[in-house]
Parts: C-alpha cells; structure tokens; sequence
C-alpha cells in the first residue's frame, strides 16, 4: 500500500487546526537539531517503533512523517509505523527543504518549543533576574540570599554556581520552603542557560512567595562569560522529606495558584473512560521524583518529573493536542507543573487524589496496544564471536552512538546506524550478520531491515561490548572515526558551550534569545503565558538587578 503525502500549507493548516497530530522528525539527533519544524518530535529511525509507541500511544492519531526530502527515511519510516498498526499516515513532501521552499521556518537546537515558552513567559511575567556580576557581588559580601540550581541533580553534579542547592524545578512548589529560611531572604534559580532559570524562578512568584526571586541571567553559561569558575562534583540537594508546617504552607500556596490559574481537575473514572474510548491520546504522567516513582506509581504511568516535562515537553508526549493528565502523592507539585503546560497550550489536568489505592483500582488494567518491538535477535556469545570472525565468517557492526563507538568498540566493528544498514550492506553476500548494541530492543529493530535485505543470519553480542571485554578480547578506541561529518546522531551546533568554548557559549545564548522572533502568528499564538484566567504578573515585579 502506497503512503499518501502531504503538502507543507496542508500541515501547516493540520498543525493549528485544534486536532490531535503526530509529527514525527525521523532523522538522526544530529540532523533534526540543525534544522526542523517547531512542533515536530525528534523520533530518529533507529529508534523508531520504540520511541512512536511511547510518544504517539494512541493507533489511530493522524500522523505526519518528516525528514530531509520526504524521501526513501520518511516513505520505509511510514511503513513501519503502518505495521505497528497506526492507520492514518502520511509523509510531509519534499520533507523539511519544501517546508522552507515554502517561506516557512525551521528551527536549530533541541526541545524548541520549551525555549520559545521560557522566552515569551520571560516578556508576559517581566521575570526579574540577576547578573552574575551582582551574584558574585553578593557572594563576596556574604549578602544572605538562597541559591537554587532548577535542573537535574545529574547536572547539577557535572557544574553548578559555587554555593548553588540543587532543587528541579518540578520540586520547587515542595520543597521551597524548607530551602529557604525566612519571607525576606533574595532567592536565586539558576540552570545553564535560561529556560528553567526563568521558570524556576517564575514558579516561586507564581506560588506567591513573599521574597524577592530572580532568574541568574544566562546560567552558568553566563557565570563563565564573566570570568567566573564552575563548582563540580557538588553534593548539596533538597531535602528528602519536608516537614509538617513546610508542607502545610506548601499546600496553601498551590492551591492558590491552582485558583488562580484555573486548574482543572479529573477523576480516575473520567480518565479511564477516555482511555477506553480511543478517542483521545491520553498520556498518564507521574511528576514526583525519579526515586519516588520506583517505588511504585499508577497502572500506565509514565515518569515525567515535573521540571524535565516542562523543559523538553518533547521526549515525553509527541502528540499535539493530546490530553496530559498529571500526578503526585500530595497535590503539591501537579497544579503547578499543569499550569504551566495549559499555558505551554497543552489540554492538562490534575488528576483528583493523585497517586492512591482508589486510583490504582480504578484506572487498572491498562488497554494493550500492539507490540512495539519484535522478538529478540539470537545471541552470540563472546567466544563464539571471536572464533567466527578468526574464520571470516561474520560481519560486526555496531549500533552504538557514534561517541560510544569512538571511546570503545571491537576492532573489526564498524558503526553503521539502521537506517544506513542497505546501502553498507549492499554487495556483501554470504555471511552473518552480528550487532553490537547497548540496548536489546536496537538489534531487534535493526533486524527487521536486515531481514528485509535477505541476510537470514542475524545475531547480537551478548552483554555487548563489557562483556567482550570481560571475555579478555581487544577493544580500540578511535577518537577521529567516525568523521565529524559522518556523525548524524550527534549535534554539533554549540555543543562545547559548557567546555569552555565562551564564543559557542555566546552563541548559543544569542539563539535563544533570538528564537521569539523566528516565530510566526500561528506559533505565537500556540502558547499563551499567563492565562487562563490570572494576569501576567501575578506578584509586583521584583527591581532589576544588573
């Protein structure tokens, strides 16, 4: 069956007109970061059934895919989402060039629309923020203020303002207060660059904080610009648990925000039955902590924390105009988190009584969709390995992200990606195939496309590369190959901004910055910061502090 296409003003129409779609960018990370269309969701082929399933769970959604060119990735992309059952596919024609052929824009960099949010809520709420010379200012004269670093505790590891607590930003609305001693002490958010200081540092006024909050201007990319040194490896975090007066007033501050915010709320039965009606995409969302979410969570959960939601919207829900239904265990940080993605203009609620038995009973069992993923590829096992390529037996090729490859690989290895599995292929006849992977499930997909090119022996290494390792056989590490050029999966654009390289870190700020006006009417009016129904600045803007 033939794949129908779709022509860029047509999208263009889809994308706004209020319905749920699925736009899925099917390149390699590297190739969607230098150039794609706002709303659409990185899903590179090599991963593609695994990550479609997860990001676009709902079969029937409309669905668009986009590549380069509308080409032969996009047209065999379509076919494979078509096995999965998904029935309403098409490809964009002409892919991302007729987009721009068209006069529309495309837009460098990763997790787009969450940027653009951060900018525009930045102008609506007029945001304070503090310069990195006024920090360091205050730091040198033992000024009292709390320092809060709103990403991940992972990244706060790797670098962070000297001084900094780490704090995501989803945790704020909990935690906030047993971070910060009194009602008068300056609170500062800071990240690495802008998005989540602003937001983290909007969060707190939005919640009513009585302290004067400001956004550090441009992170600790900024920090570095003035000449100032990172902190790694530091340890100091929120606390596990907050204590009963804590988490009272934190209650009280998210219910007002939740007011004035107009938060809605839905029950477990409401969701299960539009679950059941297969009408909607509903994406079930569990905002607590990593560690919480262990522990145990709701049936068809997934784990989104909240700051992360918030800052990369697009490695957790693909589909536009999908129903976001979010959870914790204490009504805290969920009003909070829907806000912002209601302003983000997502269709998000609250779920009533959050994470409970009552819940747990009423939204189990989950409907089954199809399998996603095949059935595992046969293993071979490191000695086996290692005697079929002595005979010349076997072709290696590894499935491992380019810089995984370059660090550590077999010696006769060679890294292809799936999607270039055919044209690598093409000539080589009468042996097998044996894949390196990091993860089962790429060997399975990329098996499917073997098996599609005739090679009937496929295998995978067991226990990949550490276990050719353990085994006592050779690894090499190849720092220049693959070629730079050669390196899809990887983005290039500004990547050495946190190594030092102060011109990336430069320009990386001046894209993000700049990113409000590449947009058009439509996308601009696909987020509306401040509403509904609270005005733009809900607290009187702090004083500047350059």
């Amino acid at each position: 069956m033939s794949i129908p296409s779709i022509e860029p003003a047509t999208l263009k129409h889809r994308l706004h007109d209020g319905a749920e779609i699925a736009l899925l960018d099917v390149r390699e990370a590297g190739e969607f970061g230098e150039g794609h269309l706002l709303l659409a969701t990185p899903v590179p082929y090599s991963r593609l059934e695994i990550d479609a399933a997860r990001l676009a769970p709902r079969r029937s959604v409309r669905l668009v895919v986009v590549d380069a060119d509308g080409g032969a990735l996009a047209v065999l992309a379509a076919r494979r989402l078509r096995d999965l059952g998904y029935g309403d596919v098409s490809v964009l024609r002409g892919g991302v060039a007729a987009w721009q052929a068209a006069g529309l824009t495309v837009f460098k960099g990763v997790n787009v629309p969450s940027k653009v949010f951060g900018e525009l809520a930045e102008l609506a709420y007029r945001t304070p923020h503090v310069a990195a010379a006024e920090l360091v200012a205050w730091q040198r004269a033992r000024k009292p203020h709390v320092l809060l670093d709103g990403r991940t505790v992972a990244e706060y590891r790797r670098m962070t303002i000297p001084g900094a607590v780490s704090c995501p930003n989803g945790e704020l609305a909990l935690r906030a207060h047993a971070l910060i001693p009194d009602d008068e002490t300056p609170v500062v958010i800071h990240c690495a660059g802008r998005t989540r200081s602003i937001i983290g540092a909007q969060t707190l006024r939005n919640l009513g904080l009585p302290n004067p909050v400001y956004a550090l201007e441009n992170g600790t990319q900024g920090w570095q610009l003035h000449g100032l040194t990172l902190e790694h490896g530091a340890g100091r975090r929120y606390p596990e648990t907050v204590d009963a007066p804590v988490r009272r007033r934190a209650q009280q501050d998210a219910a007002g925000l939740a007011r004035r915010f107009e938060v809605p709320s839905v029950s477990a039965a409401a969701v299960r039955a539009e679950r059941e009606a297969g009408r909607r995409s509903v994406f079930l969302l569990d905002v607590r902590t990593a560690e919480a979410f262990a522990r145990g969570s709701l049936p068809g959960a997934a784990h989104a924390p909240g700051g992360q939601l918030l800052q990369a919207t697009d490695q957790y829900v693909g589909v536009r105009g999908a129903r976001l239904i979010v959870f914790d265990d204490d009504g805290i940080r969920a009003p909070v988190i829907v806000s912002w993605l209601r302003q983000m203009g997502h269709d998000a609620a609250v779920l009533e009584g959050g994470l409970s038995e009552a819940n747990a009973a009423a939204l189990a069992p989950v409907p089954q969709a199809s399998a996603s993923v095949p059935a595992p590829v046969r293993e071979i096992d490191a000695t086996a390995l290692r005697s079929a390529i002595a005979h010349g037996r076997v072709l290696v090729i590894d499935l491992r992200s380019s810089a995984a490859y370059r660090a550590a690989h077999l010696p006769e290895a060679h890294w292809v990606t799936r999607r270039q599995l055919a044209g690598y292929l093409r000539g080589v006849f009468g042996k097998e195939v044996v894949l390196i992977d990091d993860d089962p499930a790429l060997s399975a997909l990329a098996a499917i496309d073997l098996r599609e090119l005739g090679i009937a022996g496929v295998h995978r290494l067991a226990g990949g590369v550490s276990a050719w390792h353990a085994a006592g056989h050779p690894l090499v590490a190849t720092p220049d190959s693959p070629p730079d050029a050669e390196r899809i999966d990887t983005l290039f654009f500004v990547h050495d901004r946190h190594e030092g390289n102060l011109d990336a870190a430069r320009g990386y700020l001046a894209w993000e910055t700049g990113l409000v006006a590449q947009l058009d009417a439509q996308e601009r009016a696909a987020f509306a910061p401040g509403a509904p129904g609270a005005p733009a600045v809900v607290q009187p803007a702090a004083a500047e502090v350059a």
